[in-house]
Formats: C-alpha cells, structure tokens, sequence
C-alpha cells in the first residue's frame, strides 16, 4: 500500500466507485487528484490509429494511479480503465501536497513506488526489442514473481490473462498462448486450472 488508508480518510479522501470497463480518466485529462485503489484492478493503457489496445501496466488494490503525473505539469499520457468493479480513493492534488510536506515518510513510500515504476518500464522497453516471444513473457513473469517471498518452481500464479500478457509483451494473443504451451513443455511453467504457475 502507498499511502495508509486511515491517513487518506483523515485528510478527507472521498472514496468513488466505478464500474468495470469505466475509465477513471481519459488521455489528454489534466491529474487534479491522487487516486489510490481500495479493491479492484486497473489498466493504464492507449490506442493506437487503428483501435488496437496497448496496456502499459496493471495495478490492484493498495497501489496509486498515474500519480507521477501530479508532479509535472502535463496532461496523461494516457488512460485509466477499471477492470473489475473498484473502489478508489481520490484526493484533490493540493492536498495530496500538503500531506507530502508533513508527512516525509509518506514521501519516501512514493519515491520507492515511482522508483519501481521506472524500473518496470526500463525492463519491459528492453523486452521489447527481443524477437523471442519466450524471452519477452519469462521477463514479465520475472518481475511480477519478483515481488514474492516464496521463489521456488511453479509457486508463483501469474495474475493475469493471456491477453493482458501480450498486452504488456506486444504479442499478438495466438502467439501468447502457443508460446506459453511450449513453456509448459519446456518445464518453465505449469498450467493448472487454466492459470499460469511459475
């Protein structure tokens, strides 16, 4: 979690539902608030010309959306989509400043969460450039296990879909889903109840 729950209530966060598929903002919007998810899952993500969906990242309960952003003078680079029914808390930016200002704990945890927000992005850019469509999905895989204690064979459940995983590796989903049939061949992974164990 980025920031703890009761510091956002006492400082007046209002907490907003909404709908799977709704956006909580828009591309070209300007980040008036901090956003903080309580339950549920979200995208961030863009459309090229021709419609087709890129996601850049998923995010779940605890962790903030775009909110690099607040920071810059800018307009989002891009959307927020729920996927799942949410709860999220939303905090206008200036208060969202006065708390980092008394708060420089709270300060810290959003620099270690930009922090690893940077990281993923340098790893999955470098993934990009890689034609093996295995490279590219074990480098996912990879990162997401690595925020887990346990770190033994197949004790990680990859929290995602196929199509989110060509999504995030810039596959198409055939080639997603016949690659991560050879994985499971190759003994890198194992498939149980349709979900990924890695």
């Amino acid at each position: 979690m980025v920031i703890n729950e009761d510091i956002l209530h006492s400082v007046g966060a209002n907490i907003k539902e909404y709908k799977a598929s709704e956006n909580i903002f828009n591309e070209g919007d300007y980040p008036n608030y901090y956003y903080q998810i309580i339950t549920g899952e979200v995208k961030l993500n863009n459309y090229n010309e021709d419609g087709k969906e890129s996601i850049q990242t998923l995010l779940e309960s605890g962790e903030s959306i775009g909110e690099s952003m607040l920071f810059m003078d800018k307009h989002y680079p891009m959307n927020a989509t729920a996927i799942t029914n949410c709860e999220i808390f939303k905090l206008p930016k200036h208060v969202f400043f006065n708390l980092l200002k008394e708060c420089p704990e709270i300060s810290q945890d959003i620099n270690v969460f930009l922090s690893q927000r940077v990281y993923y992005g340098l790893i999955m850019s470098q993934n990009l450039g890689n034609q093996n469509p295995a490279a590219k999905l074990k480098t996912l895989m990879d990162y997401l296990k690595s925020f887990q204690e346990e770190q033994s064979p197949y004790s990680f459940r990859v929290p995602l879909t196929r199509q989110q995983m060509a999504s995030l590796t810039g596959l198409c989903v055939e080639t997603t889903i016949r690659t991560i049939k050879g994985m499971e061949r190759d003994q890198l992974v194992r498939i149980k109840d349709r979900k990924i164990l890695y």
